[in-house]
């Protein structure tokens, strides 16, 4: 949940930013950055937790993720990915890479 469903809500923050930003809504500019920050620290609470079980499990994260990610059907994840943010909620730059290999476009046999 928070790797995938809440960290979406990181990626998707800043295009609504900066279409509110346009439209002239500071109000709603200053608060979804407050929600960005606070989704933030609760995808790094995901994080940690996630790879807490890892090891405690040995279980390697990234094969892990990636199998999860096919279990549950989400292997659709869709750019642009918020990298900073996922950065700061505790995705390693392995899993980063592994998100955009997941999204990049499959090319017909």
């Amino acid at each position: 949940m928070p790797r995938v469903l809440e960290a979406r809500g990181l990626d998707v923050s800043p295009a609504l930013i900066h279409k509110l930003q346009a439209a002239g809504d500071a109000r709603a500019v200053e608060i979804l950055h407050i929600i960005l920050r606070d989704e933030i620290g609760h995808v790094r609470i995901g994080n940690r937790w996630y790879a807490h079980l890892c090891v405690q499990r040995g279980l390697d994260p990234i094969t892990t993720f990636r199998q999860l990610l096919g279990e549950y059907g989400s292997l659709r994840l869709r750019p642009p990915f918020h990298l900073e943010a996922r950065r700061l909620a505790g995705f390693s730059e392995r899993e980063l890479a592994l998100l955009e290999q997941l999204s990049a476009p499959r090319s017909s046999p």
